[in-house]
């Protein structure tokens, strides 16, 4: 199987895993026997499996099924969110004791916000990176042309005059000074190379279909220049940078199918801030990382609804950064019970930690998605 489907596959897995039975009426017949394990059933569902007694087959009752299962889903959400927000510890705590039946579980709401997040994304619109005009940048490569070559003009007429007047030259400084003018040489034919490029893509167009000036163009000039390479996975990654475009989509799509990578990769952090203290398991942390991750996913679609308004842009992006630490401090003080103090020590090492996970999480976002 592919790695990207595998990701998909376990995403999809575990998309299924979190949504919950469907409730509802059952139907009319409430005696008999359970179709699915056979059991004696005597009211709407089956005392051992749960099972409806009446199965339905008919295309309204999926009309119907699936407004309940929104409609259900949307009750538990108005009671989640405004905790998730205001109060994460109360809504950790409460979910870890036990209290689950009015709000949506933790792993359900991670994945329904992530997939919320990366479909808004999507239809987001995106600026075009600002860049020189093509005769500007034609005109600006002539000029440095021009500089080099009477640079390297004087270079060699002093070298003459040196040798001229100082004599015979040492062998080590003539192999340096002849290596050094090579090294010139080299810039100044790549220099006229890409004038030659430039003037071509200017008259017609870039063969590539790349507009001339845009980063992905810079970039792929860039690749075809040798400027950046690589070794092994690094060799693949770049070699895979030469279409910058298909690169950035299979890069969202690498990030939305492994989101939930971010969740193993966090509980053992936070573990860490409390491997001394009994009576906290890693189901506990785990509830409390989902529960955060899905506030920061929110913050983020937020804080980039907020950008696009431009009086309001600066603000948005600092609210949106010391939104982050307070949500931590929050979270963990009423998820963990602790002190003013406990609560503040781990909130300053816990968002140490989240970098250290975030650079995880895209190294591995950039191996799985160009480096195979």
């Amino acid at each position: 199987m592919d790695i990207e489907g595998a990701g998909g596959a376990v995403t999809g897995g575990l998309v299924a895993a979190a949504v919950e039975k469907p409730g509802g009426h059952a139907g009319e017949d409430h005696v008999g026997t359970c179709s699915d394990c056979g059991a004696e059933t005597s009211g709407n569902f089956c005392s051992n499996c749960g099972q409806p007694t009446h199965v339905h087959r008919t295309l309204l009752h999926l009309g119907e099924e699936l407004l309940h299962g929104v409609m259900h889903f949307d009750a538990r959400i108005w009671r989640t969110v405004p905790l998730l927000w205001i109060n994460p510890g109360r809504l950790t705590r409460e979910w870890v004791e036990g209290k689950r039946t009015r709000y949506v579980s933790p792993l359900a709401m991670f994945l329904f916000t992530v997939f919320v997040m990366f479909f808004a994304l999507s239809f987001a619109p995106h600026k075009e990176t600002p860049h020189t005009p093509v005769a500007q940048q034609i005109e600006a490569q002539r000029k440095l042309v021009a500089e080099s070559e009477e640079g390297l003009v004087r270079a060699r007429a002093q070298i003459a005059e040196q040798q001229a007047a100082e004599g015979p030259v040492d062998p080590t400084e003539q192999r340096i000074t002849q290596a050094a003018l090579k090294g010139a040489e080299t810039l100044l034919a790549n220099q006229k190379a890409r004038l030659e490029k430039m003037e071509a893509d200017g008259a017609g167009g870039r063969s590539d279909g790349l507009e001339t000036g845009s980063w992905q163009a810079n970039l792929k000039d860039a690749m075809e220049a040798g400027q950046m390479k690589g070794e092994g996975a690094g060799a693949v990654i770049v070699k895979k940078l030469k279409n910058p475009d298909l690169a950035v989509y299979k890069l969202q799509q690498t990030m939305y199918k492994f989101a939930f990578l971010l969740v193993p990769l966090s509980i053992p952090f936070v573990a860490l801030l409390f491997i001394w203290k009994r009576g906290f398991t890693l189901y506990d942390h785990g509830v409390f990382v989902l529960y955060s991750l899905t506030f920061m996913a929110m913050l983020g679609m937020l804080v980039v609804l907020l950008v696009q308004i431009k009086p309001l842009a600066a603000l948005a992006i600092i609210l949106g950064l010391l939104a982050i630490p307070v949500h931590m401090f929050v979270q963990l003080k009423g998820a963990y019970s602790l002190s003013i103090f406990s609560a503040l020590w781990r909130t300053v090492l816990l968002t140490v930690f989240a970098q250290v996970v975030v650079g995880l999480f895209l190294t591995a976002i950039v191996y799985l998605g160009l480096g195979h």
